[in-house]
């Protein structure tokens, strides 16, 4: 215990060297559209505290992980983990890891918009699977009326609304599908874009948020604070243990209740088993080249320890606004590993620390 206390002392210690030393520098990332208005929150308070300007663009999580692969930022960001065979291919390409670098827990609500209705709508796994399969096409479909008795369900047709980029968010919305649906899992599968069976696409959560939001009878998939943000109603939505669930900091964070973790980090939320669990949860990552060197974006030692800095007060001091914009803090089990894998950043054959 007490050399873990001293080791991270010496790391704080070495932490304000290295902002000192990265004051002036701009970082530039891209990726996930889940957590941006969080990533606008952190780094506009890094900049004002630390003196280190932050440009992230919100492109969606495929965009961010192409364009950490051709080297035009200094972190990527996805709400879809990298499969082993995207890892092979950046090592392959670069002779380097890819770090997962979780920053806060959120949810993927199914966003609706119904006049008139002045309760959450309840909805299962399998139901939404059928619904964005294009065989439940109506409001009032026996399936629907089922879940939701003595609701008034109007005869609309529903509209599907998905993403059209390539996204973490639809990642987590998919993986979802395919594991309460068999026939989803056969058909479409998942991943940060898949063949839509039916609907029209939006680009971002923004541009799904805003569809719904346009066409009465329509149903997509957004991330939590969207949907609070743009005043539309979500369902709760049944979880493994029979409950109907609403997504809200509590839930989500039940969904995350981790004894351990990997060191990749790479850990997949959806169909919990936790009884008061929501079933549509995930973590969201931070993408970096563990030999920081190997990207030409980060040009030299000032630019990877500042990289480096902008992690460790993330997952630290960054925790802090979480919860205000509906995300959920990292477990301590997570920031443990996470701080292991930040002091293996290098420079070449220099350490980070």
């Amino acid at each position: 215990m007490l050399k873990t206390i001293a080791a991270r002392a010496l790391g704080i210690v070495a932490l304000a060297a290295g902002l000192a030393l990265a004051q002036g520098v701009a970082l530039t990332g891209a990726g996930a559209t889940f957590p941006y208005p969080l990533y606008a929150k952190y780094f506009d308070v890094y900049s004002q505290k630390k003196g280190v300007r932050v440009n992230y663009q919100s492109i969606g999580s495929g965009g961010g992980i192409r364009q950490l692969f051709e080297q035009t930022v200094q972190f990527g960001a996805s709400d879809a983990p990298l499969s082993d065979a995207e890892l092979k291919k950046f090592e392959d390409a670069y002779g380097t890891k890819i770090l997962h670098i979780p920053t806060a827990l959120g949810a993927v609500v199914p966003t609706y918009n119904l006049p008139g209705l002045t309760q959450p709508l309840k909805l299962s796994g399998p139901i939404l699977a059928d619904i964005f399969l294009g065989k439940v096409t109506r409001w009032n479909d026996p399936k629907i009326a089922a879940l939701n008795p003595g609701v008034n369900l109007p005869p609309l047709p529903i509209t599907v609304v998905h993403r059209s980029d390539g996204s973490g968010t639809t990642y987590i919305w998919t993986e979802y599908l395919a594991k309460v649906s068999p026939e989803w899992k056969a058909r479409v599968g998942f991943g940060k874009s898949v063949a839509w069976p039916v609907g029209l696409g939006g680009k971002g959560n923004e541009g799904v948020a805003g569809l719904v939001r346009q066409v009465p009878g329509a149903i997509g998939y957004n991330e939590l604070i969207y949907a609070i943000q743009s005043k539309i109603p979500y369902a709760a939505v049944k979880n493994r243990s029979g409950r109907f669930i609403l997504a809200s900091l509590e839930s989500v964070r039940e969904a995350a209740n981790l004894d351990r973790i990997s060191q990749d980090t790479r850990v997949s939320l959806t169909d919990t088993p936790a009884e008061n669990g929501y079933p549509i949860s995930s973590f969201t990552w931070l993408l970096v080249y563990q030999d920081m060197a190997k990207n030409r974006a980060v040009k030299d030692m000032r630019v990877a320890r500042a990289v480096r800095d902008l992690l460790w007060w993330v997952i630290h001091e960054g925790q802090q606004y979480n919860e205000r914009l509906h995300y959920a803090r990292l477990p301590e089990v997570v920031v443990r590993v996470s701080e292991k894998n930040i002091a293996s950043l290098r420079y070449g054959n220099q350490p980070l620390q």
